[in-house]
């Protein structure tokens, strides 16, 4: 298939498949979710995933219907119908179905799992990234992969507007992430990055870069930065599942960063190398 959905154990071509209206996805964007790509029958940072996903929907309350085993099964079971060879794979699960309320449904209502999958690859990190900011109002659990996207939304579409790849959230002068991205600085040799609190999703290509950096000897600082470190930084980089590790150029027009080249290229060939060797 070209592109597959899968609801509760029902699947098909993405665009033929349907939902309950009272899945509680549509009234309360009440779930979490996930994404990453595959690559020759191969779905990269899995585990690693699937402890975020788990973990997100435990602050939420939501009992997954599924072991990490099953859903893996299940996930795996769907990249074998796929025709492409480069995929991106999506799943969400949402409280479950019931009349509209705001107080969780009936004991003993079952989660819903959704999944898709469409042909994906990664973006082109050898480009570096116009970027624009946008003061950070969304509520206090961004470490929760909640479905509630709509601030995110509106910064992408400001982002895309402008021409840029992205947008930098930041509350007051301090900066959290980006739209749908981590973003880390690098200065005097020092990869900077907003620690994993409340304020930020626990990014895996984060996390990944941050290890990266420690077995390279370069130096790892996560507290946060503002906007001026941003704005004087060395380099500027946005990393995400899909973007892997993509330096800025420009922040609202301002030229940034470009002046450790050396640095973000080590980062990006051990990184791009990791997701080569887990999707041989």
């Amino acid at each position: 298939m070209k592109t597959l959905g899968y609801y509760n154990g029902n699947y098909g071509p993405l665009e033929e498949m349907t939902v309950p209206m009272n899945d509680r996805a549509c009234y309360f964007g009440d779930g979490v979710y996930e994404a990453t790509l595959a690559k020759n029958g191969k779905i990269f940072a899995l585990k690693e995933h699937l402890d975020r996903f788990f973990n997100s929907a435990g602050l939420l309350k939501i009992e997954i219907p599924y072991t990490r085993e099953e859903l893996t099964s299940i996930l795996y079971d769907m990249l074998a119908k796929m025709d492409d060879s480069e995929i991106f794979i999506y799943w969400q699960v949402t409280r479950g179905t019931g009349i509209r309320q705001h107080q969780f449904p009936a004991a003993g209502t079952k989660a819903n799992l959704w999944i898709f999958m469409k042909p994906g690859k990664h973006g082109d990190s050898s480009k570096r990234l116009k970027l624009t900011d946008m003061e950070d109002t969304r509520f206090l659990h961004c470490n929760i992969k909640t479905l509630n996207l709509l601030p995110n939304v509106m910064a992408a579409e400001k982002a895309e507007s402008m021409g840029c790849g992205e947008c930098v959230f930041h509350r007051g002068d301090v900066v959290t992430e980006c739209a749908h991205s981590n973003v880390s600085i690098i200065k005097d040799g020092v990869f900077k990055t907003h620690p994993t609190d409340h304020y930020i999703l626990p990014g895996i290509t984060r996390m990944h870069l941050v290890q990266i950096c420690k077995d390279n000897g370069i130096p790892v600082d996560e507290t946060p930065f503002t906007m001026e470190e941003l704005m004087d930084a060395d380099e500027v980089i946005v990393s995400s599942s899909t973007k892997f590790c993509a330096p800025a150029c420009e922040m609202n027009g301002t030229p940034i960063g470009g002046k450790a080249p050396e640095l973000v290229k080590i980062l990006q060939e051990k990184y791009l190398e990791k997701f080569e060797n887990e999707t041989k």
